[in-house]
């Protein structure tokens, strides 16, 4: 992708001869293109050529479907290629855009980057309000980074990612809460009493029940009551992180003929589920990685002790062709930040590593306190959107 001639699809003619205006079909795309010119590049000039033939490498400019790794072939024969195995990024970073106005132009840029690069991935993370660039190790996002800057003029800035946690609760509270405001005509008015418990479901956000008897709230105050818990459970009231695994019981109240309103019941549900949390031992949760590290035999023992210093739990070891050993941990998602560096330094560029998400687990107390204490101090300071 140049900024200034545009895009070139380099290709290697494997057999036969291919022409200016030749139909060419992609077989893992299953679409049929009219190539234009051919090209052989020289640096970054194209040098415009009538046809190219087996063990040629030259270029096609504008070719819009095809992309790295892709067989091209002719419709009647199709042949498809062996494709080369491309490794998966798993170093990451957040990145922000110095400018605020430059969102969409790093937006295109980074995607005419990923159609050169595909080790580089961008991510969305929407849960945690930020965006993540992921990368073969920090050297690789140093680079994107520079190329942003000399190549398509803007410049972002890489941060330390936020950490995914979760609230939850270990215990069972029981709460009530009367909403009520006067002034000039109608107050409000909502009076609710809830039970809070743990739905030891850490998959969804909280299930709502009722056991109101003899109309103390009218039915048509329910769903104003599953309102203000779904408003509650986006940012839970210990450290304003998603909430999951909670039971909301609602099994009393009463209401006001004239001044009960839907609003007056969410807002008396709102600050039900911020007393009632916090009363039901409140927990946060990390996300954990299974991880597999490949290392000479040589060095697990400094791999081991370092997974330790990382609150890693080693599960095992297989040994594997070449000498090697494939240590296998759960870690903290939290502990993985700038393992690549470590890994490579350690041994001396010969270990690989490779991981995934796994479940969430309660985070230990000292981790819950300093969490805590943090977000804290950025809710003082109005940007926990930041």
């Amino acid at each position: 992708m140049d900024p200034f001639i545009g895009k070139y699809s380099l290709i290697k003619v494997n057999s036969g001869v291919l022409k200016t205006d030749d139909l060419i079909y992609n077989v893992d795309k299953d679409i049929e293109e009219k190539i234009g010119k051919l090209y052989v590049l020289q640096g970054n000039k194209p040098i415009e050529v009538p046809e190219l033939h087996a063990g040629d490498i030259g270029a096609l400019a504008k070719l819009t479907g095809a992309r790295t790794g892709n067989s091209l072939s002719t419709k009647n024969l199709t042949i498809k290629y062996g494709k080369a195995e491309i490794s998966t990024p798993y170093t990451y970073m957040r990145y922000k855009p110095k400018n605020k106005a430059d969102v969409d132009k790093i937006a295109q840029a980074l995607q005419k980057i990923g159609h050169e690069d595909q080790t580089m991935k961008v991510v969305n993370d929407a849960e945690n309000r930020q965006m993540l660039l992921y990368g073969m190790g920090d050297q690789h996002l140093d680079i994107i980074v520079s190329k942003l800057l000399n190549e398509y003029k803007v410049e972002v800035e890489l941060t330390t990612p936020k950490i995914a946690y979760k609230e939850t609760i270990k215990k069972t509270s029981d709460v009530e809460y009367k909403y009520k405001k006067q002034s000039g005509g109608h107050g409000q008015y909502g009076h609710v009493k809830m039970r809070f418990s743990p739905s030891d479901d850490l998959e969804t956000p909280y299930v709502f029940e009722q056991e109101v008897v003899g109309g103390a709230v009218p039915k048509n105050f329910f769903p104003a009551v599953e309102k203000g818990l779904q408003d509650s459970v986006q940012k839970g009231p210990m450290a304003a992180y998603p909430v999951v695994g909670v039971k909301a019981v609602l099994y009393d109240g009463s209401y006001h003929p004239v001044d009960s309103s839907e609003l007056a019941f969410k807002m008396a549900t709102i600050q039900a589920f911020k007393k009632g949390f916090m009363e039901a031992h409140p927990v946060l949760l990390e996300p954990i990685a299974s991880l597999k590290v490949t290392v000479p035999d040589a060095y697990t023992g400094d791999i081991m002790s370092d997974l330790n210093k990382r609150r890693g739990r080693v599960l095992g070891m297989n040994p594997a062709a070449g000498g090697l050993q494939i240590i296998e941990a759960d870690i903290p998602m939290s502990g993985l930040f700038g393992y690549c560096t470590d890994l490579r330094s350690m041994t001396g560029g010969r270990g690989e590593y490779a991981y995934e998400f796994a479940r969430y687990e309660q985070a230990p107390s000292d981790v819950q306190e300093k969490e805590v204490a943090a977000r804290a101090a950025k809710v003082a300071e109005n940007n926990l959107d930041e």
